[in-house]
């Protein structure tokens, strides 16, 4: 029972002298702590805002098989730059296409071209979302198709 209660005491002293601090400023890669003064240089203008010409797109009524196609404008309204860093949907019929290569300045217009693919979507309404990730204030935005697709008629 003794040699426990040694062990034990042995045990708690060895964690309680490896558990010294160490300098964190030690710890700290330089590169990445320059870009995040950056980040705050730019949070300090305000984050950029979207406005949208329309979040949601209803395309009405089509037959399973049709391709859906629709732009979604946006504006940069805030007061620094705008960067879409992804572009999720909710299922692989649909897909974003957005510009990836350099981000939309303040004042600057661009668009989101969305496809949606109705194959073997047939009998009854449908929603698909893209959600956008971005870094705005809210930091996802999201853009919806929705509408009714019906079977193809049999032949």
């Amino acid at each position: 029972m003794k040699k426990i209660i040694v062990f034990s005491l042995v045990a708690s002293l060895g964690f309680l002298i490896s558990c010294k601090e160490s300098n964190p400023s030690a710890n700290v890669d330089k590169t990445k702590l320059e870009e995040a003064r950056k980040r705050d240089t730019d949070i300090s203008k305000g984050a950029p805002v979207i406005k949208f010409d329309k979040t949601v797109y209803d395309f009405g009524t089509v037959t399973d098989g049709e391709i859906i196609e629709t732009t979604f404008t946006l504006t940069n309204v805030g007061k620094s730059a705008l960067i879409i860093t992804d572009a999720k949907t909710t299922c692989g019929c649909t897909v974003p296409t957005w510009p990836k290569d350099k981000p939309i300045l303040p004042g600057e217009t661009t668009e989101i071209k969305v496809k949606f693919n109705t194959a073997g979507k047939g009998g009854g309404r449908q929603s698909k979302d893209v959600t956008l990730f971005t870094n705005t204030s809210v930091g996802r935005e999201v853009l919806k198709l929705k509408g009714i697709v019906n079977r193809k008629a049999n032949s």
